[in-house]
C-alpha cells in the first residue's frame, strides 16, 4: 500500500522535492500539490510529462486553503511542507493544522533533496527574501570571471507558465526572455546575467538543468538562490546573506535559519543604512549558531540615473515585489533614493491600485507608501502599469532590479535606482573565493 502524500508549495521547492524523491518512488503516491504565495498557481496540473510513469494523468495543484479537506478526502498519510520564507510560528501552525487532520507533517532536508554536481558549486542564499542575494550573486559572478573562470549560473525556480515548456530554460539573450514569456520576477533575476554576457539556467527539472549546464563545461556552477530557500545542489561553498534591517529574523524564519547554520560565509548586508545595534544582533546570532562561518561586512549603496529629477517632486516609489510581500519589508532602494534626493512627498499608491494590485494591498497590510512591482503574468503587468499611470505623482522612482520601462509605457517621468554589493574591510568575497578556487577548482595546478 503506497503512502499517500500531499506536498505543500509555491511552484518551486515542491516540484523539486517531488522530482528528486517522489517521482519514481513506488512507496509513495503524491495525490496533490497545494499552492500559496504566488497568484494563479492553483487549479493547474503538474503535467504527466514531468510527473513520470507513476502519474499518467499528472498531479492536481490545489489551493492551500483546501488542505484539510484534501487530507480527509484522500486519507493522506504525510504532508510535506516545501516552500520558503515562513516564520517558525507559521510553520508550526501548518504542522498543527495537518496533524489535527490526522496526517504526519514533514520537512525534507539536504540529504534527500540536494543533487551532487560534477562541477564545483558556489551557492548564494539568504536568511530572508530581500536580503540582497541578487547583488551578492552579481558580485560573486564578477569575481569568479575576473579570475578567468567560466561560470554557468542556475537560478532557483520560478515556473509560473507552461511547465512542460519550462522544464529546462537557458537564458543568454533578451530574446530568450521573450521566448519563455518571462514575468517581471523572472526578468529581475535573469537580466543582470544577460547584461554580463553570462548564461543562466532555470526551469522545473533541476537534474536535467544541471546536465545541460555541465555540458557547457564550466569551471564553476553558481547557484542563485530564491527567497530564503537552501540550495538544490550540494554546494562546495555556501554564501548566505543576512539583513540587519530585520535583525533576529535570521533565527526565526524557515528555512533561512537552516542556511545560517550551514553557511561557510555570512554576508551582513546593508550596513550603511542599518543601526549599529541591529548589526550587532545579527553578528551575535552568527557567533552563537555558526561560529565557524566567515563573516563579511557589506553595504549596498544606491546609484540613481538622474537625482535632479527627484528633488522637490511628488514621487511614486516602485520596489521589488517579493521583497515587499512575503519578504515583509516596508521599503527598499527606491524609498531610500526618494528620501536622500529630496522628494517633496512619497505618494501613497493604494488609492490608485487596480485588480490584483489592490488585492496585494489587502493581503499584505504592512504595505502603505510603496508599490510592489507585482508581475506574475501579462494581466498583472497591465494592472501594475495602470496603477502607476493612475497615480497623481510627478515622477516614478523604479527601485526594481530591472527597468520597468522596457515592459510598460509610463505616462510620467521615471528614474531608475540601482544597487551593488560593496564589502567593508577584510575578509571580503574576493579573499573567500580566491581560497575556494585554489582548494576546489584548480587543485594541484
Amino acid at each position: 500500500m503506497r503512502k499517500r502524500v500531499i506536498i505543500m508549495g509555491a511552484a518551486g521547492r515542491d516540484f523539486h522535492n517531488f522530482n528528486v524523491y517522489f517521482r519514481d518512488n513506488e512507496e509513495y503516491e503524491v495525490v496533490a500539490f497545494t499552492a500559496t504565495q504566488i497568484p494563479d498557481i492553483e487549479g493547474r496540473i503538474y503535467p504527466p510529462e514531468l510527473a513520470g510513469k507513476l502519474y499518467p494523468n499528472g498531479i492536481p495543484i490545489e489551493p492551500e486553503s483546501k488542505l484539510v479537506e484534501l487530507i480527509k478526502k484522500y486519507n493522506v498519510d504525510e504532508v510535506i511542507l516545501a516552500y520558503s520564507d515562513l516564520s517558525h510560528q507559521y510553520v508550526m501552525e501548518r504542522a498543527a493544522i495537518v496533524m489535527s487532520a490526522g496526517a504526519d507533517f514533514k520537512l525534507m532536508g539536504p540529504m534527500h533533496t540536494m543533487i551532487v554536481s560534477n562541477i564545483p558549486v558556489v551557492a548564494v542564499c539568504a536568511v530572508r527574501t530581500g536580503c540582497g542575494k541578487s547583488q551578492t550573486t552579481r558580485r560573486v559572478l564578477d569575481i569568479l570571471r575576473s579570475k578567468g573562470l567560466k561560470v554557468v549560473s542556475i537560478r532557483h525556480p520560478m515556473p509560473y507558465g507552461d511547465l512542460v515548456a519550462q522544464k529546462v530554460q537557458r537564458f543568454a539573450t533578451y530574446e530568450d526572455l521573450d521566448k519563455y514569456k518571462c514575468t517581471i520576477e523572472e526578468r529581475e533575476e535573469y537580466e543582470p546575467h544577460i547584461d554580463r554576457k553570462s548564461v543562466i539556467y532555470a526551469g522545473v527539472d533541476y537534474k536535467a538543468i544541471l546536465d545541460s549546464a555541465e555540458a557547457e563545461n564550466p569551471d564553476v556552477i553558481l547557484w542563485d538562490g530564491g527567497n530564503n530557500d537552501f540550495p538544490f545542489y550540494k554546494p562546495d561553498l555556501l554564501i548566505v546573506v543576512a539583513d540587519p534591517h530585520r535583525a533576529g529574523h535570521e533565527v526565526t524564519y524557515h528555512p533561512g535559519m537552516t542556511n545560517l547554520l550551514m553557511a561557510d560565509v555570512v554576508v551582513i548586508n546593508k550596513e550603511e543604512t542599518a543601526s549599529p545595534e541591529a548589526i550587532e544582533i545579527v553578528r551575535k546570532n552568527i557567533e552563537r549558531w555558526n561560529p565557524r562561518a566567515i563573516v563579511v561586512d557589506a553595504a549596498s549603496p544606491i546609484f540613481v540615473e538622474d537625482p535632479s529629477i527627484i528633488k522637490g517632486k511628488r514621487a511614486l516609489v516602485v520596489e521589488d515585489g517579493p521583497t515587499l510581500t512575503h519578504g515583509e519589508m516596508r521599503y527598499g532602494a527606491g524609498f531610500v533614493a526618494a528620501k536622500k534626493f529630496g522628494a517633496s512627498q512619497i505618494v501613497d499608491p493604494r488609492p490608485y491600485a487596480v485588480g490584483s494590485i489592490l488585492d496585494t494591498y489587502k493581503k499584505y497590510t504592512h504595505l502603505d507608501l510603496i508599490l510592489p512591482a507585482m508581475g506574475y503574468g501579462e494581466k498583472q503587468v497591465k494592472e501594475l502599469e495602470q496603477t502607476i499611470n493612475n497615480a497623481d505623482a510627478d515622477v516614478v522612482i523604479i527601485g526594481t532590479p530591472i527597468d520597468l520601462r522596457r515592459l510598460m509605457k509610463l505616462n510620467k517621468p521615471a528614474v531608475r535606482v540601482r544597487y551593488e554589493l560593496q564589502e567593508i574591510g577584510r575578509p571580503n568575497l574576493e579573499d573567500v573565493l580566491s581560497q575556494f578556487i585554489v582548494q576546489k577548482v584548480r587543485k594541484g595546478v
